[in-house]
């Protein structure tokens, strides 16, 4: 999958570096993301953005931490041939200050909670959907956890358990 990635209104880091990163985990542990012809746009932006976007295709006017906009079915993403032309596979956006916030009342670094969201969005681009009932997001968390396993990260949802 190869991912276009926008930052605006984060600190300084090596945001482009840690998507890159958590995207070939989420490809690690839902194969479908590792298709060659995927496109994805991630944007790293701020809440007042996120907000926008919210209100505007949610009807929920505040920010969230990620939203995700696939631009696949499901099946059509699982049965993607790996050759031809290039599909974009959708954009998913993260808010900065949100993003900030949870780090810090989860006492873990911004950059493990970005790696978390960033590989939380790449999985609902994929059609994974922990709305749908407790089963999906089960299912949603354990390859998460595993995803951010391969990446040397916590499993955010461990640490929710044992608080």
């Amino acid at each position: 999958m190869e991912i276009e990635i926008d930052i605006e209104g984060w600190p300084d880091g090596d945001w482009a570096d840690l998507a890159h990163r958590a995207a070939a985990a989420a490809a690690e542990v839902a194969p479908e993301l590792g298709n060659p012809r995927l496109l994805a746009s991630l944007l790293f932006t701020t809440d007042a953005e996120l907000q926008a976007l919210n209100r505007d295709w949610r009807g929920k006017d505040k920010p969230t931490n990620v939203l995700s906009f696939p631009m696949l079915e499901r099946p059509d993403l699982v049965h993607l041939a790996p050759d031809g032309p290039p599909e974009m596979l959708g954009d998913a956006a993260l808010a900065h200050e949100t993003c900030a916030r949870e780090a810090a009342a989860k006492a873990i670094a911004l950059e493990d909670h970005a790696a978390h969201l960033v590989v939380h969005g790449l999985l609902h681009l994929a059609g994974y959907d922990h709305e749908l009932s407790d089963a999906d997001a089960d299912a949603m968390e354990a390859l998460e956890a595993k995803a951010l396993a391969l990446m040397g990260i916590a499993n955010p949802y461990t640490a929710i358990d044992a608080a």
